[in-house]
């Protein structure tokens, strides 16, 4: 009988750093530094893509592309990308290590499914040196997965489904009805969607809700459930099969999906 057989984790804000701050930091101020400003909601926007794609996604953007131009006389480049991608790296690197920090229940939550033999795979829009730093610092504070796949090396990273499909190979999984993809983003979905798995979307703590814990526990309640709801919303649309405000939703989750699995 079919069952949920292996979850594939996204890592900034779905396991560790709560809000995902360390590259939005990091973008601003590369931005910053050549004369560009970049708006917090335009930085979250490609989030969960590789960060070169990413760098590709903001400069695409007219609001940045043409302060580029009017800063420069000209088009931005490839070269420009890969500059700027040198400049958000440094500044990455400098702070990546203090936003490891795993999300509350996320630990307590994949242990309890973890005894019950579903096996944790992960991706990334981090290269493997970021993960080089996130993946041990992660660990010294309880937090661990049995495989986990950056864009490196890869035809592309998200949304294209690779990385789930590199993941499934590492860890033997050959049916994609038993894998469950969960994460914070929008490419998130759209790569699970992609490698045809059961498709996840985590609320707080997300990318997408953008908020520190602190944030959110201060906002007002009806603002804080109307963004929720706004959330809720882009993720539906953008394909996902469950939308859950918390990971201790996702065991009863996979017990639905298994439930529709002994009907297949």
């Amino acid at each position: 009988m079919k069952r949920i057989d292996c979850i594939i984790m996204d890592w900034a804000g779905t396991a560790v750093d709560y809000g995902c701050f360390a590259p939005v930091a990091a973008f601003l101020k590369a931005f910053k530094e050549i004369g560009v400003d970049v708006t917090l909601e335009q930085a979250r926007r490609p989030m969960g893509m590789a960060k070169i794609d990413h760098i590709r996604e903001l400069f695409r953007m007219e609001e940045i592309g043409s302060q580029f131009v009017n800063l420069y006389h000209r088009d931005w480049t490839e070269d420009d990308v890969v500059e700027m991608n040198r400049k958000f790296e440094g500044y990455l690197f400098a702070s990546l290590s203090e936003y490891v920090t795993p999300i509350p229940g996320v630990i307590d939550t994949l242990a309890g499914l973890r005894a019950r033999g579903i096996r944790i795979g992960s991706t990334t829009g981090y290269t493997r040196t970021m993960m080089d730093v996130v993946v041990p610092g992660a660990a010294a504070k309880g937090y661990t997965v049995d495989n986990c796949v950056t864009p490196d090396g890869l035809p592309k990273g998200r949304p294209f489904p690779y990385m789930i499909q590199k993941n499934m190979d590492d860890l033997g999984i050959a049916d994609t009805d038993t894998v469950l993809k969960y994460g914070d983003t929008i490419a998130d979905i759209k790569e699970g969607i992609n490698a045809r798995v059961w498709t996840v979307g985590v609320v707080m703590g997300s990318n997408e809700m953008g908020l520190t814990q602190e944030e959110a526990a201060r906002m007002p309640l009806a603002e804080l459930e109307y963004r929720k709801t706004q959330v809720r919303r882009r993720m539906l649309e953008a394909g996902a099969h469950y939308v859950v405000d918390t990971i201790a939703e996702l065991p009863d989750v996979i017990a639905d999906i298994n439930k529709k699995l002994t009907k297949v």
